[in-house]
Protein backbone atom coordinates (compact mmCIF):
# COMPACT_ATOMS: atom_id res chain seq x y z
CA UNK A 1 0.00 0.00 0.00
CA UNK A 2 2.90 2.36 0.73
CA UNK A 3 4.26 1.77 -2.79
CA UNK A 4 0.83 2.58 -4.21
CA UNK A 5 0.77 5.92 -2.37
CA UNK A 6 4.28 6.79 -3.54
CA UNK A 7 3.52 5.92 -7.16
CA UNK A 8 0.32 7.96 -7.07
CA UNK A 9 2.09 10.99 -5.60
CA UNK A 10 4.60 10.85 -8.47
CA UNK A 11 1.71 11.68 -10.82
CA UNK A 12 1.21 15.12 -9.28
CA UNK A 13 4.07 16.90 -11.11
CA UNK A 14 2.99 15.41 -14.44
CA UNK A 15 -0.62 16.40 -13.95
CA UNK A 16 0.17 19.93 -12.78
CA UNK A 17 2.59 20.53 -15.66
CA UNK A 18 0.00 19.19 -18.11
CA UNK A 19 -2.76 21.51 -16.94
CA UNK A 20 -0.41 24.47 -16.81
CA UNK A 21 0.34 23.88 -20.49
CA UNK A 22 -3.35 23.45 -21.32
CA UNK A 23 -4.29 26.63 -19.48
CA UNK A 24 -1.46 28.54 -21.18
CA UNK A 25 -2.56 27.26 -24.59
CA UNK A 26 -6.15 28.26 -23.90
CA UNK A 27 -5.17 31.70 -22.57
CA UNK A 28 -2.90 32.54 -25.51
CA UNK A 29 -4.66 30.64 -28.27
CA UNK A 30 -4.39 32.37 -31.59
CA UNK A 31 -3.79 31.74 -35.26
CA UNK A 32 -0.02 31.39 -34.94
CA UNK A 33 -0.29 28.98 -32.03
CA UNK A 34 -2.89 26.84 -33.76
CA UNK A 35 -0.70 26.67 -36.88
CA UNK A 36 2.25 25.60 -34.74
CA UNK A 37 0.21 22.85 -33.07
CA UNK A 38 -1.04 21.69 -36.46
CA UNK A 39 2.53 21.34 -37.76
CA UNK A 40 3.73 19.62 -34.59
CA UNK A 41 0.96 17.02 -34.87
CA UNK A 42 2.65 15.63 -37.99
CA UNK A 43 5.41 14.22 -35.77
CA UNK A 44 3.18 13.59 -32.77
CA UNK A 45 3.22 9.76 -32.88
CA UNK A 46 7.02 9.73 -32.98
CA UNK A 47 7.35 12.06 -30.01
CA UNK A 48 4.54 10.26 -28.19
CA UNK A 49 6.08 6.82 -28.63
CA UNK A 50 9.46 8.00 -27.36
CA UNK A 51 7.92 9.82 -24.39
CA UNK A 52 5.74 6.84 -23.51
CA UNK A 53 8.81 4.58 -23.36
CA UNK A 54 9.88 6.40 -20.19
CA UNK A 55 8.99 3.99 -17.32
CA UNK A 56 6.51 6.37 -15.68
CA UNK A 57 2.72 6.19 -16.08
CA UNK A 58 2.47 9.97 -15.65
CA UNK A 59 3.26 10.38 -19.34
CA UNK A 60 0.14 8.49 -20.39
CA UNK A 61 -1.97 10.50 -17.93
CA UNK A 62 -0.62 13.72 -19.41
CA UNK A 63 -1.27 12.48 -22.95
CA UNK A 64 -4.89 11.67 -22.09
CA UNK A 65 -5.45 15.18 -20.76
CA UNK A 66 -3.73 16.73 -23.77
CA UNK A 67 -6.00 14.70 -26.03
CA UNK A 68 -9.13 15.76 -24.15
CA UNK A 69 -7.94 19.37 -24.48
CA UNK A 70 -7.35 19.00 -28.21
CA UNK A 71 -3.58 19.50 -28.08
CA UNK A 72 -2.67 16.05 -29.46
CA UNK A 73 -4.46 13.73 -31.88
CA UNK A 74 -5.71 10.22 -31.31
CA UNK A 75 -2.72 8.85 -33.25
CA UNK A 76 -0.32 10.45 -30.79
CA UNK A 77 -2.43 9.28 -27.86
CA UNK A 78 -2.38 5.67 -29.08
CA UNK A 79 1.38 5.89 -29.64
CA UNK A 80 1.87 6.97 -26.02
CA UNK A 81 -0.48 4.31 -24.67
CA UNK A 82 1.14 1.47 -26.62
CA UNK A 83 4.71 2.44 -25.78
CA UNK A 84 4.10 3.04 -22.06
CA UNK A 85 5.99 0.43 -20.06
CA UNK A 86 4.96 1.45 -16.54
CA UNK A 87 7.00 -0.56 -13.99
CA UNK A 88 7.89 -3.38 -16.39
CA UNK A 89 11.48 -2.41 -17.22
CA UNK A 90 12.58 -1.63 -13.62
CA UNK A 91 11.20 -4.98 -12.42
CA UNK A 92 12.92 -6.87 -15.24
CA UNK A 93 16.14 -5.07 -14.40
CA UNK A 94 15.88 -6.13 -10.77
CA UNK A 95 15.22 -9.70 -11.94
CA UNK A 96 18.44 -9.70 -13.98
CA UNK A 97 16.72 -10.30 -17.30
CA UNK A 98 19.32 -10.10 -20.12
CA UNK A 99 19.89 -6.59 -21.44
CA UNK A 100 19.27 -7.77 -25.01
CA UNK A 101 15.79 -9.00 -24.06
CA UNK A 102 14.88 -5.68 -22.43
CA UNK A 103 16.24 -3.78 -25.43
CA UNK A 104 14.04 -5.89 -27.69
CA UNK A 105 10.98 -5.20 -25.52
CA UNK A 106 11.48 -1.43 -25.56
CA UNK A 107 12.34 -1.38 -29.27
CA UNK A 108 9.30 -3.48 -30.20
CA UNK A 109 6.99 -1.25 -28.19
CA UNK A 110 8.37 2.00 -29.61
CA UNK A 111 8.45 0.82 -33.23
CA UNK A 112 4.94 -0.66 -33.03
CA UNK A 113 3.60 2.48 -31.32
CA UNK A 114 5.08 4.71 -34.03
CA UNK A 115 3.65 2.51 -36.79
CA UNK A 116 0.16 2.42 -35.27
CA UNK A 117 0.21 6.13 -34.46
CA UNK A 118 1.15 7.22 -37.97
CA UNK A 119 -1.33 4.76 -39.50
CA UNK A 120 -4.11 6.36 -37.49
CA UNK A 121 -2.82 9.82 -38.44
CA UNK A 122 -3.04 8.77 -42.09
CA UNK A 123 -6.68 7.89 -41.59
CA UNK A 124 -7.27 11.29 -39.96
CA UNK A 125 -6.05 13.03 -43.09
CA UNK A 126 -9.17 11.76 -44.83
CA UNK A 127 -11.40 12.29 -41.79
CA UNK A 128 -10.80 15.86 -40.72
CA UNK A 129 -14.06 15.95 -38.77
CA UNK A 130 -12.35 13.70 -36.23
CA UNK A 131 -9.75 16.37 -35.46
CA UNK A 132 -10.18 18.39 -32.28
CA UNK A 133 -9.92 22.08 -31.62
CA UNK A 134 -7.74 23.27 -28.76
CA UNK A 135 -10.10 23.94 -25.87
CA UNK A 136 -9.80 23.44 -22.13
CA UNK A 137 -13.33 24.74 -21.62
CA UNK A 138 -14.69 21.26 -22.36
CA UNK A 139 -12.54 19.89 -19.55
CA UNK A 140 -14.04 22.45 -17.19
CA UNK A 141 -17.58 21.65 -18.30
CA UNK A 142 -16.99 17.94 -17.88
CA UNK A 143 -15.40 18.35 -14.45
CA UNK A 144 -17.94 20.99 -13.37
CA UNK A 145 -15.11 22.73 -11.55
CA UNK A 146 -14.89 26.40 -10.61
CA UNK A 147 -11.52 27.06 -12.24
CA UNK A 148 -12.99 29.52 -14.75
CA UNK A 149 -13.69 31.93 -11.88
CA UNK A 150 -9.98 32.33 -11.18
CA UNK A 151 -7.62 34.61 -13.08
CA UNK A 152 -4.30 33.46 -14.44
CA UNK A 153 -3.31 29.88 -15.23
CA UNK A 154 -1.82 28.57 -11.97
CA UNK A 155 -4.98 28.28 -9.87
CA UNK A 156 -7.12 26.70 -12.64
CA UNK A 157 -4.30 24.23 -13.34
CA UNK A 158 -4.07 23.39 -9.64
CA UNK A 159 -7.83 22.81 -9.40
CA UNK A 160 -7.77 20.45 -12.38
CA UNK A 161 -4.73 18.64 -10.99
CA UNK A 162 -6.33 17.99 -7.61
CA UNK A 163 -9.65 16.98 -9.15
CA UNK A 164 -8.03 14.37 -11.39
CA UNK A 165 -5.58 13.29 -8.68
CA UNK A 166 -8.30 12.47 -6.14
CA UNK A 167 -10.25 10.62 -8.81
CA UNK A 168 -7.18 8.49 -9.58
CA UNK A 169 -6.56 7.85 -5.88
CA UNK A 170 -10.15 6.70 -5.37
CA UNK A 171 -10.33 4.31 -8.33
CA UNK A 172 -6.74 3.05 -8.13
CA UNK A 173 -7.11 2.56 -4.37
CA UNK A 174 -10.09 0.28 -4.89
CA UNK A 175 -8.16 -1.67 -7.53
CA UNK A 176 -5.15 -1.93 -5.22
CA UNK A 177 -7.30 -3.39 -2.45
CA UNK A 178 -8.89 -5.86 -4.87
CA UNK A 179 -5.52 -7.04 -6.17
CA UNK A 180 -4.23 -7.35 -2.62
CA UNK A 181 -7.28 -9.41 -1.63
CA UNK A 182 -6.98 -11.92 -4.48
CA UNK A 183 -3.17 -11.94 -4.56
CA UNK A 184 -0.72 -12.45 -7.42
CA UNK A 185 -1.16 -16.23 -7.26
CA UNK A 186 -4.60 -15.86 -8.82
CA UNK A 187 -3.00 -14.68 -12.07
CA UNK A 188 -1.25 -18.03 -12.53
CA UNK A 189 -4.63 -19.70 -13.14
CA UNK A 190 -5.25 -17.64 -16.29
CA UNK A 191 -3.04 -19.80 -18.54
CA UNK A 192 -0.85 -16.87 -19.49
CA UNK A 193 1.68 -19.20 -21.12
CA UNK A 194 -0.77 -20.60 -23.67
CA UNK A 195 -0.59 -19.36 -27.30
CA UNK A 196 -3.01 -16.50 -28.06
CA UNK A 197 -5.19 -17.36 -25.05
CA UNK A 198 -2.38 -16.04 -22.90
CA UNK A 199 -2.12 -12.85 -24.96
CA UNK A 200 -5.88 -12.32 -24.80
CA UNK A 201 -6.00 -12.63 -21.00
CA UNK A 202 -2.78 -10.68 -20.53
CA UNK A 203 -4.15 -7.86 -22.67
CA UNK A 204 -7.13 -7.58 -20.34
CA UNK A 205 -4.87 -7.55 -17.30
CA UNK A 206 -2.81 -4.77 -18.82
CA UNK A 207 -5.87 -2.55 -19.02
CA UNK A 208 -6.12 -2.53 -15.22
CA UNK A 209 -4.78 0.92 -14.21
CA UNK A 210 -2.41 -0.23 -11.51
CA UNK A 211 1.37 -0.66 -11.46
CA UNK A 212 0.98 -3.88 -9.47
CA UNK A 213 -0.22 -5.62 -12.63
CA UNK A 214 3.00 -4.75 -14.46
CA UNK A 215 5.06 -5.93 -11.51
CA UNK A 216 3.14 -9.22 -11.27
CA UNK A 217 3.37 -9.77 -15.04
CA UNK A 218 7.13 -9.28 -15.05
CA UNK A 219 7.55 -11.74 -12.17
CA UNK A 220 5.33 -14.32 -13.89
CA UNK A 221 7.35 -13.95 -17.09
CA UNK A 222 10.65 -14.48 -15.27
CA UNK A 223 9.25 -17.58 -13.53
CA UNK A 224 7.97 -19.00 -16.82
CA UNK A 225 4.27 -18.72 -15.91
CA UNK A 226 3.74 -16.05 -18.61
CA UNK A 227 4.83 -16.38 -22.22
CA UNK A 228 6.83 -13.62 -23.96
CA UNK A 229 3.81 -12.85 -26.15
CA UNK A 230 1.56 -12.49 -23.13
CA UNK A 231 4.13 -10.26 -21.44
CA UNK A 232 4.19 -7.99 -24.49
CA UNK A 233 0.39 -7.98 -24.79
CA UNK A 234 0.00 -6.85 -21.18
CA UNK A 235 2.74 -4.27 -21.74
CA UNK A 236 1.13 -2.88 -24.91
CA UNK A 237 -2.24 -2.48 -23.20
CA UNK A 238 -0.74 -1.46 -19.85
CA UNK A 239 -0.92 2.30 -20.25
CA UNK A 240 -1.12 2.96 -16.52
CA UNK A 241 -3.73 5.50 -15.48
CA UNK A 242 -3.88 6.92 -18.99
CA UNK A 243 -7.22 5.32 -19.83
CA UNK A 244 -8.55 6.24 -16.40
CA UNK A 245 -7.74 9.90 -16.99
CA UNK A 246 -9.14 9.71 -20.52
CA UNK A 247 -12.53 8.49 -19.31
CA UNK A 248 -12.57 11.19 -16.65
CA UNK A 249 -11.56 14.13 -18.86
CA UNK A 250 -13.03 13.30 -22.27
CA UNK A 251 -16.80 13.56 -22.30
CA UNK A 252 -17.23 11.50 -25.50
CA UNK A 253 -17.64 8.01 -24.07
CA UNK A 254 -18.12 6.36 -27.48
CA UNK A 255 -14.78 7.78 -28.52
CA UNK A 256 -13.20 6.58 -25.29
CA UNK A 257 -14.56 3.07 -25.80
CA UNK A 258 -13.20 3.00 -29.36
CA UNK A 259 -9.77 3.99 -28.07
CA UNK A 260 -10.00 1.34 -25.33
CA UNK A 261 -10.90 -1.36 -27.87
CA UNK A 262 -8.16 -0.16 -30.22
CA UNK A 263 -5.56 -0.39 -27.45
CA UNK A 264 -6.73 -3.86 -26.43
CA UNK A 265 -7.10 -5.32 -29.93
CA UNK A 266 -3.84 -3.86 -31.18
CA UNK A 267 -2.03 -4.84 -27.99
CA UNK A 268 -3.11 -8.48 -28.20
CA UNK A 269 -2.15 -8.84 -31.87
CA UNK A 270 1.17 -7.04 -31.40
CA UNK A 271 1.88 -9.09 -28.30
CA UNK A 272 1.30 -12.34 -30.16
CA UNK A 273 3.58 -11.20 -32.99
CA UNK A 274 6.24 -9.96 -30.57
CA UNK A 275 6.40 -13.34 -28.87
CA UNK A 276 8.15 -14.78 -31.92
CA UNK A 277 10.84 -12.08 -31.72
CA UNK A 278 11.52 -12.42 -27.99
CA UNK A 279 11.69 -16.20 -27.98
CA UNK A 280 11.45 -18.36 -24.83
CA UNK A 281 11.05 -16.67 -21.45
CA UNK A 282 14.15 -16.10 -19.38
CA UNK A 283 14.62 -17.65 -15.95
Amino acid sequence: MIEFIQETLLLLPFLFATYLVLEAVEAHAGGALERFLERSRSVGPLAGALAGAIPQCGVSAAAASFYAGGVVTVGTLLAVFLSTSDELIPVLLSSRVPTLVMAKIVALKVVAAIAVGFTVEGVLVFSRHLRRKVSIEELCEHSRCSCRHHKGIVMPALIHTLEIFFFIVLVSGLIELTLHWFGEDALETLRLNRPFVGEAFAGLLGLIPNCAVSVAGAKLYVSGAMSPGALMASSFTGCGVGLLVLFRTNRNWKENLCILLAVYGTGVVLGWMSGFVLGPASG
